[in-house]
């Protein structure tokens, strides 16, 4: 894996936010960032279409005009780029696996203000083995104003298995922006303790506390290893899908798993992820894990 940050650029407005993303990431990072771009070409209609207008020209000028922009805003930043003639989402998952992360753009949509995949992006989120975030075009926030908010960076994690590649990513982000981590864990009640939180709130706040506790357990160890990083923790009862986009307004950074081993008729990014990436209003990142 090479020491690197990877971004997938298109033409499209979003690609060019994510590849200042990726380069503000890896600044953090003190590493060098990659532009991928692939492009398959098409049949000619004509023999004598002069050089300027060939696929390959604007596929290299999609590449020539982010590394110039990159340059102005990063000078020093090292930036390579990359042409590949073959399917976007091999090229993206090849890269991806070479990389520290993906960065990938994401439209919006509708009045929510929600991500737009397409079939590459979801196919690359679903099977990718290193961190992908997704970013918005024109919803770059200002860092210094974002890491002053209690929430700079948003971590949803489930208690029903170990995240700990969901945790260093997160806790990493967290420390490198000198921002808080807020770690939040949604569960549903069960009916009948749906029925009796609603009569007696002693008996939710104690199933609260249970939950608190076991929440606490899994970021001690983390806790230890990033000092610098003030965890703000959080039990909510509520979906997760619906509750993380919500809690993440306003963060600098919301960070979910996907688990590997996924069954095989289930949906590829999980519901949890897959509400994330469609509503969320920051940059999300997703990270796979057993």
């Amino acid at each position: 894996m090479e020491a690197v940050v990877t971004a997938g650029l298109d033409g499209s407005p979003e690609s060019l936010s994510a590849a200042r993303w990726a380069a503000d990431e890896a600044v953090r990072r003190g590493l060098a960032v990659r532009l991928v771009h692939a492009w398959v070409p098409l049949a000619s209609t004509a023999a004598d279409i002069p050089g300027k207008d060939t696929q390959r020209h604007w596929a290299q000028r999609i590449l020539r005009d982010a590394e110039s922009e990159l340059r102005e805003l990063h000078p020093g930043l090292p930036i390579t780029t990359e042409l590949v003639s073959q399917d976007a989402t091999a090229t993206l998952l090849t890269a991806g696996a070479g990389s520290e992360m993906l960065v990938l753009g994401s439209r919006g949509i509708g009045p929510v203000k929600g991500f737009f995949l397409g079939d590459v992006g979801l196919h690359v989120v679903a099977r990718a083995d290193r961190p992908v975030v997704l970013v918005r075009a024109g919803e770059q926030q200002d860092e210094q104003a974002s890491c002053a908010e209690a929430t700079g960076v948003v971590v949803g994690l489930s208690l029903r298995r170990t995240c700990e590649d969901v945790l260093e990513f997160a806790f990493g982000a967290a420390a490198r922006r000198g921002a808080s981590l807020r770690a939040v864990h949604c569960r549903t009640l069960p009916v009948p303790a749906s029925s009796l939180w609603s009569s007696s709130p002693e008996a939710a706040e104690a199933v609260a506390r249970a939950v608190g506790q076991e929440l606490g357990r899994t970021l001690r160890p983390w806790q230890e290893r990033f000092p610098g990083v003030r965890v703000i923790d959080e039990v909510l009862f509520d979906s997760a899908a619906r509750a993380l986009a919500n809690v993440a307004s306003g963060s600098a950074l919301l960070v979910v798993g996907r688990r590997r081993d996924r069954p095989a008729l289930a949906p590829g990014i999980g519901p949890v992820a897959h509400a994330a990436l469609h509503h969320a209003l920051c940059p999300v990142a997703v990270v796979a894990h057993h």
